[in-house]
């Protein structure tokens, strides 16, 4: 009986920006490249054993080919989970509370299909929330083939799905998105807080309400804790609901 011998698989190693992690942090980054390597590791070793499974059934040994076909799939297993951890890593540093606004989502370090699941997972949660719009950082893409911006053609894809408008901001490494379905007639306000890639995270556009001087420290103390609570929170759902997708975004079968 023919044994089916998983054909090569392609990894994509498409990160966006210079750097995954654009905060001047080298311990980040050197983390961050530890668990890509050695995802890029396993895909070495898949691809070497299926390529070797796939010699050994031309040759009619069906028995070598089945070890060398499951060793393949052990090692993919493995590439899987490593880029998995670098997703989740790199997330949870560039989108802390004290680097990015509560209406930002910066995607450096994903791969396209990651940073996809992850944007998607996080339009859904703020439009739980009630938010009406989101600024995503997508890159520039300088360091990108031929300077070309990979993850703002799939950010445009996602929100066409989806059936939501968006404009490029003026630092074309930033994209305005209107999660309730509006024409966005025009550029969003000017940011209230820096972030990476040269361009910057934005606070709540909503105005704020006036507050009693005498009470003014306190409330903002108090305001600082919920957001930093609603920030993990709302990280810790999106890392939830992308955990059952990263295992398979990095591969074309």
């Amino acid at each position: 009986m023919a044994q089916s011998i998983p054909m090569h698989q392609q990894h994509h190693s498409t990160r966006l920006g210079g750097r995954a992690h654009p905060h001047a942090d080298d311990n980040v980054e050197k983390e961050y490249d530890r668990l890509r390597d050695l995802a890029r590791a396993e895909a070495s070793k898949r691809s070497s054993c299926f390529d070797r499974a796939h010699e050994a059934y031309e040759r009619g040994d069906g028995a070598e080919a089945k070890h060398l076909s499951n060793e393949g799939k052990a090692h993919a297993a493995k590439m899987d989970e490593y880029n998995k951890q670098a997703s989740e890593y790199i997330f949870r540093e560039n989108n802390a509370m004290d680097r990015v606004a509560e209406d930002t989502i910066d995607l450096h370090g994903q791969f396209v299909e990651e940073a996809e699941d992850i944007l998607e997972a996080r339009i859904r949660d703020a439009q739980a929330r009630g938010q009406t719009h989101l600024h995503v950082i997508v890159g520039k893409g300088n360091h990108s083939v031929n300077h070309v911006q990979k993850i703002k053609p799939r950010v445009e894809r996602v929100c066409q799905e989806l059936g939501l408008q968006y404009k490029t901001e003026e630092n074309e490494g930033r994209m305005y998105v209107n999660l309730a379905g509006q024409k966005v007639d025009h550029m969003p306000p000017l940011p209230s807080r820096r972030s990476g890639d040269g361009g910057a995270g934005f606070g709540a556009s909503q105005p704020s309400q006036a507050k009693p001087p005498t009470s003014r420290p306190q409330q903002q103390q108090q305001q600082q804790e919920q957001q930093g609570d609603d920030s993990e929170d709302m990280q810790k759902k999106i890392l939830s609901k992308i955990v059952s997708k990263l295992g398979d975004c990095c591969v074309v079968m």
